[in-house]
Order: C-alpha cells, then structure tokens, then sequence
C-alpha cells in the first residue's frame, strides 16, 4: 500500500486542497492526515456543483463520504476555529465532520490568550510585520518550546482541573510580558474546551499506526516550502516544518518510512500573501484570487511570474518529489512568463536548518536580485517539467476535480491505475 504526501512548493496557496480533494476523489481513501500547521491554513475546495470551503484544520478530503481526518501531534490544535468551520460545513451538506476526526492527546492547543499575544506581537512590529495570519500558530509553538511541560495540550480537555491551571499560567505569563491581552476569562474558555474534549475522538500515536495498515492515507501539508521555519526566507517564514519531514518522521514511527508517493503543487503563477521576497512580482499582471483577499494580518495577495529559481530551490531544501501538480494553468496567458534566473545568478543553495543568521541574508540577496525572464513557453506543464527536472503528473486548468489531468501512471485514478496494471500483467 503507497501512500501520497502533499506539499506546496512555494510560499503556500499553490492548491493543496484542490489536490487532495482530487485524490479522495478518484482513489479509496481512508484518511487524511494533517502533519504540520494549524487552524491558519487555508485549502479551498470547490465541487461542481458550486458548494465552497475554505478547509483549515479538517481535511481536504471531507467533502468525500468515510473520508477520515486525523491532526496528528504535529499540528496546533484550535477547537473553536474547528467548531466553526464543523458549523459551516453542516451547512454545505457535510454534517459529520466531527464523527469522522480524529486528534492525537499530545498536539498543542492554541487558545484565545496565544491568538491575542500573536496580535499584540505584529501590531508593535509597526512597518516590520512578519505577515502573520494572526491566529495564534506560531506563538503556540514558542510557548510549546519554552514551556514543554505545562504547554496546554489536547488531551488536557478532558481534565478540566489540569486545563485550567495550565490556561491560568499561559494566561498569566503573557500579561506579564505584553500587558493585558484581548482575550475572555479562563472560566469562559474552560466549557468550550471541555465541550470538545467531549466531542472529538482523542488518541494517542498508535492509532495513525493503524490507519496507515488499513487503507491509504493522503498527508496533507499546511503553508509552503518557501516559508518554512528553517529554511524559508527568514524572519518572513512560519513556526512549522513545511516540507516532507513530519510526514516522513510519521511514517517511520509506524514502521513505514518510505511507503509514499510525494507530489510537490505549484501555481503557474508564483504568489505570496504578505510580505517578504517575491522576486517576479509584477504589478501589471491581470489576476486576481476572490479565496485570498487583501486582510489586515498578512496584507496583500501578491502575483508574480513562474519563478524557477526559488521553485528549485524548495525541491532542493524538501528532498525532491516523485512528481509534481501544476495548478492555475487557466491563467497561463500571453502576460505570463518564466523565469529561469536573476541577475544574481540561477541558483540558491540551502544551508543547514537553524541557521537564521544566513537565512536572513539569503533574504537580503533576494530583496535586491531582479528577474531575468523568457519567454511565455508553448507547454507550460512540458516547460516547468523539464526546468525543475521532475515530471509533471497532475495538472488543473480550474477549481474542481473535473478540471484536474493526470499524466502518467503515478497519480492515475484507481480504475485506470488498475487497469494498466491488468495491460501490463
């Protein structure tokens, strides 16, 4: 049984979603595994019928009946984001996305007292801001890390006498550092969190385990390469691993490192949303995305031309992939380009992760490279193929699984997959 990894290849929105939801849709599915991020990842799906979410903490997959979804201990928890996109998708025909969760005890919670202190954070950062989504991700994971011992988790929300002493303390900590926070009383915190605790289905790392010898399982990642904790563009990155490590390390403890197809997806139009390096922006370019809007926490949605410099630079620093999905090739026009170097050079080599220092001067070289563009190719998915020496094996020319095509074998639906195998045999 080979299970599939997702990871987006750039500064996150390239369609991870859309490219799940595919795979739930054209291959046995028994869950869809979320290894890093949290509750500020956004993977729009859209069905054919027009019904849209915006999946955050569920699983791209859910749209798809007996689809699971499990938050494995590697994704930051937040119940009441979850509750509220639960309600929404009750309202577009999913009313069992609760029943089909799944939540390792050890994964952190982020609470409205981490939501605040992010805000407060970036708020005095002035004309420096990160471009955090604001929901509390990152600071949850730096609290994690101070504080490993007495950091909230999930499994707490079915000890209510521990979860409050532990909201207490986070609580009283951050005053004491920030000043007061916008955020309710712990007393009025405790019923939502103990509601879910309830609710949801709590394991511990057995039960991936076991889901993994079951069926197939989809692990989708949240954000991009390009943003990642380590080796992203610091100090505009995110507090996660981005790229294949958490699934692989997943697999591993199961006994099954290796046992995984990895689809890099990528835009046709390299983007960014907030600031930090977007070598190819281009103003002039006609786009625009209604599902990522300007908002006051990461500021603009960014465009820029297909940028295979910083693309392969992402596949160095993720350990390659066995093949890429190529997205927004609707857009692919005459004012679309690619562009295979700077005028700094074709190339940006990784360093070791953890050290910022050179991360941070990375991102200054890039500040000040300018692109150097070709022209628009005849065959985008030929020409990115062959740029980034990896195949393109899906492609999606619109929103919903009828506008995606698989090229090849590797990602080809079960039925034709089979096939093949019947042909061959």
């Amino acid at each position: 049984m080979r299970h599939v990894a997702v990871v987006d290849l750039g500064y996150g929105d390239a369609g991870k979603g859309t490219v799940v939801d595919w795979l739930c849709a054209t291959r046995p599915v028994h869950t869809v595994v979320r290894f890093n991020g949290g509750a500020q990842a956004a993977h729009n799906v859209v069905l054919r019928d027009g019904r849209h979410h915006t999946f955050a903490q569920f699983g791209a997959g859910t749209f798809h009946p007996g689809v699971g979804t499990h938050l494995s201990r590697h994704v930051v928890v937040d119940p009441l984001a979850l509750a509220a996109e639960a309600d929404h998708l009750a309202t577009i025909g999913v009313p069992d996305a609760f029943d089909r969760l799944t939540v390792d005890g050890a994964a952190l919670l982020a609470t409205p007292y981490h939501r605040a202190a992010n805000r407060a954070r970036e708020i005095a950062r002035g004309a420096d801001r990160h471009g955090s989504c604001g929901l509390g991700v990152g600071e949850a994971v730096a609290y994690g890390l101070a504080h490993p011992d007495d950091a909230p988790r999930v499994a707490d929300c079915r000890h209510p006498a521990l979860l409050r002493r532990r909201l207490t303390t986070l609580r009283d900590r951050l005053t004491a550092e920030l000043g007061p926070l916008d955020a309710p009383p712990v007393e009025d915190c405790l019923p939502a969190f103990t509601g879910f605790g309830g609710r949801v289905a709590i394991v511990d790392g057995s039960w991936l385990a076991g889901a993994l010898r079951s069926g197939t399982c989809v692990f989708e990642g949240a954000q991009g390469v390009l943003l990642d904790e380590w080796h992203g563009f610091h100090p505009y990155t995110t507090w996660s691993t981005t790229t294949f490590g958490k699934a692989d390390s997943l697999l591993a403890e199961a006994g099954l490192a290796g046992d995984v197809t990895r689809i890099g997806v990528l835009r046709v139009v390299t983007t960014r949303h907030g600031p930090g390096p977007l070598v190819t922006e281009d103003p002039a370019l006609p786009f625009a995305d209604r599902h990522n809007p300007t908002n006051p926490w990461q500021g603009r949605f960014r465009f820029g031309h297909f940028d295979a410099v910083a693309h392969r630079y992402a596949l160095a620093v993720a350990g390659g992939v066995d093949g890429l999905a190529l997205t927004h090739l609707d857009l692919a026009g005459p004012d679309l380009r690619i562009c295979r170097r700077y005028d700094t050079g074709d190339r940006l080599t990784p360093g070791p992760p953890g050290d910022l220092d050179r991360q941070a001067a990375l991102t200054a070289r890039l500040l000040l490279s300018r692109p150097v563009y070709d022209d628009p190719p005849a065959d985008w998915a030929e020409a990115v193929g062959a740029e980034l020496a990896t195949p393109v094996v899906l492609t999606s020319h619109g929103p919903t699984a009828d506008d995606k095509r698989a090229h090849g074998p590797l990602v080809a639906p079960a039925a034709l997959a089979d096939s093949a195998a019947t042909a061959g045999a």
